[in-house]
């Protein structure tokens, strides 16, 4: 099966590339920076961008499926391009799938792509997606996307949504943000963590599900792809089992790191460097708790492995490729 995979040198498109090849599939990417992280793969190379139509058209061209990965992951307060990449791009990709007669679209959106209230109340599919432009650019980018994807389902397009949280996991090249945590975690180069924390997942999970997508998969269907809840202290205690390193006994209260936030952010801007945490990342801690992934795991068969078993994995990779 001839198969286009967008954003393959991210994280999740670089081992969702290797599981496709490893399959036997003809698998084409499209990606912008230098390829390291498909290093060895037999693949179909085109760089590029998805904001490019000229170049999505010849890349679509002659695809059975199309896996889109590529996004703009930002967690910044104002960030022009996620708009162009997360909401453009999308629609770049559902016009040439239709035009070239894609089979199916199995679309990355984002847990962050669902509205934050009720806070208290399980999350899952059924809860609409972000309409408060309030809420961060990037959170409201992954909406708008998704809603280019409905769109194109209206039209005739056979798409499959994916709403993955918090990745962690092997293969993570450039690395990630949470990537660069676990680092800064292994090497005892971070003094303390925030309160808060997130639904974490394994990388190999969400593959498995993406491949579940295209053959199980429901047109015009979203599955929200959780994992485990743990606060970002929980996190390093078992980042610090794996490692052996002592984790950070300093943990900042919520309200403190929100006080401080604006200051650690310019502080960051003139050192330029990326800030252990400013007001879009607080948010990100302060959100679905109450993640439910029972509809991916009753029609996809998703099944999060434990944490500590992704932290393993990773930092086992880490290591082997000279990172750590």
């Amino acid at each position: 099966m001839e198969v286009v995979v967008t954003g393959a040198t991210g994280h999740v498109g670089a081992n969702l590339t290797r599981a496709l090849v490893e399959r036997g599939d003809r698998v084409r990417v499209l990606y912008r920076h230098a390829p390291r992280a498909l290093d060895g793969v037999e693949c179909e190379r085109v760089t590029g961008d998805v904001r490019d139509r000229d170049t999505v058209d010849r890349l679509v061209r002659g695809a059975e499926l199309v896996y889109h990965c590529a996004a703009k992951i930002s967690l910044e307060p104002v960030d022009p391009e996620v708009d162009t990449i997360n909401v453009e791009g999308v629609r770049n990709i559902t016009d040439a799938c239709m035009r070239h007669g894609v089979r199916r679209l199995v679309h990355f959106s984002s847990i962050h792509a669902f509205s934050t209230e009720p806070a208290s109340e399980v999350l899952d599919e059924t809860r609409p997606l972000i309409t408060d432009p309030r809420q961060p650019p990037y959170d409201r980018s992954k909406a708008a996307g998704h809603r280019v994807v409905l769109s194109a389902v209206e039209k005739g397009l056979d798409a499959v949504v994916l709403h993955p949280a918090a990745v962690l996991g092997p293969h993570d090249y450039m690395p990630s943000r949470m990537g660069r945590v676990l680092l800064s975690l292994a090497k005892g180069r971070m003094p303390g963590v925030v309160e808060g924390g997130f639904s974490w997942v394994d990388v190999r999970d969400i593959v498995a599900a993406a491949l579940a997508a295209d053959a199980r998969g429901r047109r015009g269907e979203n599955y929200l792809l959780s994992g485990h809840w743990l606060s970002v202290g929980q996190l390093a205690a078992l980042a610090g089992e794996v490692t052996g390193r002592r984790p950070p006994r300093l943990t900042t209260p919520m309200w403190l790191a929100r006080a401080v936030a604006p200051l650690a952010a310019g502080i960051a801007k003139v050192l330029r460097t990326d800030p252990l945490f400013n007001s879009v990342s607080l948010h990100a801690l302060r959100i679905h708790r109450y993640a439910s992934h029972a509809k991916a795991r009753s029609e996809l068969g998703y099944s999060p492995r434990p944490t500590k078993e992704t932290l393993e994995a990773t930092y086992a990779w880490f290591r082997a490729a000279g990172m750590l």
